[in-house]
């Protein structure tokens, strides 16, 4: 008996044992994964970063055009951009462009604190070369406690011609949302959807012209001034001293949205055209603040279908015309088939007589124009849908103004003197318009894919001389030097036709 139980206890020993050193051999427990969860918070496409509590949004899309059109082979510039229509005019043209997003953010003691950047490739192929790869990058900007610092969009925006059109060089066209634009602003929400926002921008210049003794050849300096005789041909504007001040109030509804919005904007010319004082001019037109007043509105239509909706904006300016022609860089020049067209664009007109005498300069005469948007989008289907647009600018020199320009152009001159002295010769008149329509057709195929087409129409109102010929200080189809055939060149109104192809996939619906 002793034996059985002896054999029994050295048996169960050695199965001890041997499970024993079995579990030794097993791998120690891993920890567990730690899987990315969803952020509800602020929308669809947010998850934790692991280990955080910051939520990230990580996105983009990617886009191919084609475009057609009197616009030198550019969707960012309209068919008035220094058009010379000869055979070095490039019509066509594609364009591809694509972007990656990113939108972090995370609760503080004072709210959502936000960061968002999106960077990518914006390219253009004219059919001449291969299509270069450009970096670009529109949106880098902070956000929190009504805060908003950085690249953004300006807060006079209101229409949104990109949620109508794509063609970015329909007139007029004051929204910076596809460039972006420098911003320092604080918004107070009012409650019941009523927010009031004050903002310090990037400034909108178009240019400052000063013009001095014409009694010899002058130019049309494109973005600076107009030169000729003594006059400096420095920059159109004088050093930063400010940027521009922008307020609007505005109201976000189930119906729609409206606001109203203003913007204060420095015009601080550079010196005045009689350098035989000394070096450097002889003074300066006094400092000035161009202004512009702007209202929009948008109204929801889903009794019409679902989807549907109305916007419209109307602006008014004195010396800041950028508000209305955001895109446009230079002048607005165009030759087709002999005839000619033209209108500068300008924040302010001043000169002087180019001689030795205060009595014969001026200060700045501010630019008015005005302008008015609206579109109508509709949806035939659930995917099929189509926006109808309209667009007007008006712009208008006063009496002073226009006899510079007239002298500038060598038909405003008293005895070879500008300045004050200017005088406009009957038919000379700087005034000019420019106004279009047209219609984009879209087909969603999902949420995040759709192709779409559109067609515009765009008329402008040409500036007249008084010869009824382009004035010879306006190079056809180019500004900056004169153009001595400029005289044979009738000038008259003209019209012209676009159309754009686009495929578009957002990464994110």
């Amino acid at each position: 008996m002793k034996m059985v139980k002896s054999l029994l206890l050295g048996s169960a020993a050695a199965v001890v044992a041997v499970a024993s050193g079995q579990a030794a051999d097993l791998p120690v427990k891993a920890k567990p994964v730690e899987y990315v969860k969803i952020c509800s918070l602020y929308g669809a496409g947010f998850y934790y970063m692991p280990g955080t509590d910051m939520c990230i949004k990580i996105g983009g899309w990617t886009r191919a055009e084609f475009y057609w059109g009197n616009t030198n082979s550019s969707s960012t510039f309209g068919p008035w951009a220094g058009q010379a229509n000869s055979r070095l005019t490039g019509n066509m043209a594609t364009t591809a462009r694509g972007y990656i997003t990113a939108d972090a953010r995370e609760q503080t003691a004072y709210g959502t604190a936000r960061a968002y950047i999106d960077v990518g490739l914006n390219t253009n192929d004219t059919g001449s070369n291969g299509a270069s790869n450009t970096f670009s990058s529109n949106r880098a900007f902070l956000q929190w406690a009504g805060i908003t610092a950085g690249l953004s969009q300006s807060f006079y925006d209101f229409y949104n011609s990109p949620a109508v059109l794509y063609r970015g060089a329909y007139w007029p066209k004051e929204d910076t949302g596809d460039g972006g634009w420098y911003v320092t602003a604080y918004t107070a929400q009012l409650g019941n959807g009523v927010s009031a926002t004050i903002s310090a921008e990037q400034r909108r210049m178009s240019q400052i012209i000063g013009t001095g003794a014409f009694t010899t050849t002058a130019a049309i300096v494109n973005g600076g001034t107009l030169a000729g005789g003594s006059l400096s041909t420095g920059p159109g504007y004088g050093g930063m001293q400010m940027p521009d001040i922008v307020a609007n109030l505005r109201v976000d509804q189930t119906w729609g949205a409206a606001q109203v919005m203003g913007a204060v904007h420095e015009l601080n010319a550079p010196y005045y055209a009689n350098t035989s004082v000394d070096g450097s001019g002889s003074g300066h037109p006094s400092d000035d603040f161009g202004w512009v007043v702007g209202a929009g509105i948008k109204l929801n239509f889903p009794m019409v279908a679902q989807g549907d909706w109305f916007q419209a904006e109307v602006n008014y300016t004195q010396g800041a015309l950028k508000y209305l022609n955001n895109s446009e860089q230079t002048n607005f020049e165009s030759l087709m088939s002999s005839t000619a067209t033209y209108g500068i664009q300008s924040d302010c007109v001043y000169g002087s007589s180019g001689v030795v005498g205060p009595t014969l300069t001026t200060n700045c005469n501010k630019t008015s124009a005005w302008s008015v948007n609206a579109s109508y989008e509709h949806f035939w289907t659930p995917q099929f849908h189509e926006s109808f647009i309209f667009g007007y600018e008006n712009v208008q020199y006063n009496a002073q103004a226009n006899a510079l320009l007239c002298s500038a152009e060598g038909v405003g001159e008293s005895n070879g003197l500008a300045g004050s002295a200017a005088v406009a010769v009957a038919g000379c008149n700087n005034n000019w318009s420019v106004y279009g329509t047209g219609s984009r057709f879209q087909y969603d195929v999902t949420k995040s894919f759709y192709l779409g087409v559109e067609v515009l129409y765009e008329h402008m109102t040409t500036a007249t001389s008084a010869t009824g010929a382009l004035p010879t200080v306006i190079g056809a189809g180019q500004f900056g030097a004169p153009n001595p055939a400029a005289a044979s060149v009738a000038v008259g109104n003209q019209n012209d036709w676009e159309a754009t192809f686009r495929m578009h996939k957002d990464f994110l619906p």
